[in-house]
């Protein structure tokens, strides 16, 4: 099913897999699965296991958060926090633990092609070729420190929005 060179084309792109070979490159391709989805189909709701690691070959994701399911929101609705394109990934925690989803992801107005990566597939590879699991992991720490970065930052800016809305009524 895998399309060959681009795939390789879009892991060459992709961040996570930044500093590899080609020839890692295509260690890894032998790993993706290509998903195709429809405008708004949904990829993995927030809340649910993971196990996966997504790159988006075409079109785009959307990345939703559940307004009900923060304690500090009295807002209900999905909120769009990010929209990942061609050569990003995302579900990237699930390479490193196996915890809940913190967010939906959603297809975005256009049909997208994703590139789907096991975690087991990932485990036995960087087992079987431990430098380029430790490319591997260098990426995923560096990528990782960045999302919490960005969280802990948009978590620290709802605290300040819900405390200057109350200050306003």
């Amino acid at each position: 099913m895998n399309t060959g060179v681009e795939v390789l084309d879009v892991l060459h792109d992709t961040e996570v897999f930044r500093g590899m070979s080609e020839a890692e490159l295509a260690q890894i391709a032998v790993l993706c699965d290509e998903r195709y989805l429809t405008a708004g189909d949904e990829i993995f709701p927030q809340g649910s296991a993971s196990d996966e690691l997504y790159v988006v070959a075409s079109g785009e994701v959307d990345i939703l958060l559940d307004r009900s399911m923060s304690s500090q929101s009295e807002d209900a609705g999905q909120l769009t926090i990010a929209t990942i394109r061609r050569g990003e990934a995302f579900g990237e925690i699930a390479l490193v633990d196996q915890g809940i989803r913190s967010a939906s992801a959603q297809c975005g107005l256009s049909d997208t092609c994703v590139l789907v990566i096991k975690r087991m597939a990932v485990i036995a590879l960087c087992e079987a070729e431990p430098v380029l699991g430790y490319k591997l992991m260098r990426n995923l720490a560096a990528d990782l420190a960045l999302t919490i970065r960005t969280r802990t930052t948009d978590m620290q800016l709802r605290e300040w929005l819900t405390w200057a809305r109350g200050q306003i009524t």
